[in-house]
């Protein structure tokens, strides 16, 4: 049994339609925030519990996971309650002084609506932490750290993200594991890195959550000088524009939430998935059967009504009972994947 549900007043209820009408009739700005932790919870579905009640009451929105390992959370908060907000998460001894990450693209509608979820894990990697120690992790380093890293001859650069991720941005020169989740991405990176285990490694992710395990992962495996970006990629940006640093990272970074990408540089690295002109923009098919997360410029959504296949485009016109009948019990796509020989001009 789900143990966020049948708690009157912690789940919210409204429909995505009713959600989308609520949030562009605000007249006010929201800021999008991300920030973890890992830190031990002794209570995780209390913890759940009271910050959803606390957020619900600022009007906050996000995608939270709380677990007895810590906490990981995307959100946006109505600027004119963010001090508020503030305080609250640090009143909190297990959040205190817990670093923020704020978006550096943000039209306030990353998130329509609040959801606090009890996981076993804030992020699922499918590793034993009895055997290792989660605490022992890398170096952090500023942007500027980083950049100067970077210089470094013989230093290894590594995408600690997913290949639909990377795909639209990275930074020179960085290895980019082609796995679909983190939990395939550890041994693949392992393995990238087998027999460069004296060498300067360098892992970056988006905020910072990812690297926080790898690099402790790593140096289990015997790696000695391992080092992450402090913040991710979502602070790199804010202090190479705030301290006037050199930009290092090419093209758009990827962000789970509806915005799906912000900019970091004006670089456009990758390609749309059917016609193949440059283009950073995902989205989702517009056949709900299917959902396939795909690269798609705007004369191919136009040309393919947001689809990603004729067959796809030939559902969406089919009544919407036939379109149901069809959803029931299929498993949807999830991610295009090149290397997975999907054709999206045809058919799979």
């Amino acid at each position: 049994m789900d143990p966020n549900a049948g708690k009157k007043g912690m789940i919210n209820k409204y429909g995505r339609e009713q959600l989308i009408k609520k949030l562009e009739a605000e007249t006010f700005k929201r800021k999008t925030v991300s920030f973890y932790k890992y830190v031990i919870l002794a209570n995780p579905q209390d913890m759940r519990d009271t910050l959803y009640r606390e957020w619900q009451e600022l009007d906050c929105n996000g995608r939270i996971y709380v677990a007895r390992e810590g906490i990981n959370a995307q959100m946006n908060v109505p600027e004119h309650n963010w001090e508020a907000f503030v305080e609250k998460v640090y009143s909190h001894p297990e959040l205190k002084d817990v670093p923020f990450k704020i978006a550096v693209e943000d039209d306030g509608k990353s998130f329509l609506k609040l959801t606090v979820k009890v996981r076993e894990k804030i992020v699922a990697d499918g590793l034993n932490e009895n055997d290792w120690d989660v605490t022992n992790v890398g170096r952090h380093l500023n942007a500027e750290e980083w950049n100067e890293a970077l210089d470094n001859e013989g230093t290894v650069v590594v995408d600690i993200r997913n290949h639909y991720e990377s795909e639209i941005g990275h930074f020179e020169n960085a290895l980019l594991p082609e796995a679909e989740t983190f939990r395939d991405e550890l041994p693949e990176v392992l393995n990238l890195l087998k027999g460069k285990e004296d060498k300067k490694v360098l892992l970056y992710c988006t905020g910072g959550i990812r690297c926080e395990k790898t690099s402790a992962y790593l140096k289990h495996h015997g790696f000695q000088d391992v080092n992450q970006l402090h913040g991710g990629i979502i602070d790199y940006a804010r202090q190479i524009k705030t301290k006037e640093l050199p930009n290092r990272f090419r093209g758009k970074n990827f962000v789970f939430d509806d915005r799906l990408g912000e900019g970091i540089s004006e670089e456009v690295v990758s390609h749309c998935h059917q016609c193949g002109k440059p283009c950073d923009k995902h989205v989702n098919c517009a056949n709900k059967e299917c959902n396939l997360l795909f690269i798609q410029c705007d004369e191919c959504a136009e040309k393919h009504e947001g689809t990603c296949t004729p067959k796809c485009q030939e559902i969406i016109h089919l009544p919407e009972e036939e379109q149901k009948k069809l959803r029931q019990g299929k498993k949807q796509k999830k991610i295009f994947h090149s290397h997975k020989k999907v054709n999206l001009k045809g058919e799979e």
